[in-house]
């Protein structure tokens, strides 16, 4: 099957979602320069409905977990980092010498901020969990402040829509 592409305004950018009935296999943040992209859409392709769906229910509050089928692609290693991300519970965190024990090898510790960073499905892999050794929001490609966006409003914090 072919890959798919919907555009869905977020509080805090558009997030350009790519997937199939395989699964996501990305879901990235664009900026505000790419509203057009969300205006010009005509329809959401059937695949990519149901994510879109629980996207919506996430950032109004009422969904805590996803159950969208997901298909990144990346390395094995890559792989078995995001698959870790996913045991971080909404509302909280992880460091990422947590994560790293998690994953079993203490000495990776670079080598899993580097896939976290290569995480290609932003908010369903949730890589906006993890912070550093001293609580300090490091690391975030989308950029630091939607990383604490995320968080707050996964606190319950009320949240300012900025897009």
């Amino acid at each position: 099957m072919n890959l798919q592409t919907a555009y869905y305004k977020t509080p805090i950018g558009i997030a350009k979602i790519d997937g199939d009935d395989n699964g996501i296999q990305s879901i990235s943040v664009l900026d505000e320069d790419a509203l057009t992209l969300v205006n010009t859409q005509k329809e959401i392709p059937p695949s990519l409905q149901n994510c879109v769906r629980q996207l919506d229910e996430y950032f109004a509050g009422k969904r805590t977990v996803f159950d969208v089928q997901l298909n990144p692609q990346g390395t094995t290693f890559q792989q078995s980092v995001w698959k870790e991300l996913l045991n971080i519970p909404f509302g909280s965190t992880r460091t990422y010498l947590e994560q790293t024990k998690q994953l079993g090898d203490v000495k990776a510790i670079r080598a899993v901020a580097s896939a976290n960073g290569k995480n290609p499905i932003w908010i369903l892999i949730p890589c906006h969990r993890v912070v550093g050794s001293d609580g300090s929001l490091t690391g975030y490609a989308g950029g630091i402040w939607r990383k604490k966006w995320l968080l707050e409003h996964e606190s319950g914090t009320k949240q300012q829509t900025l897009f």
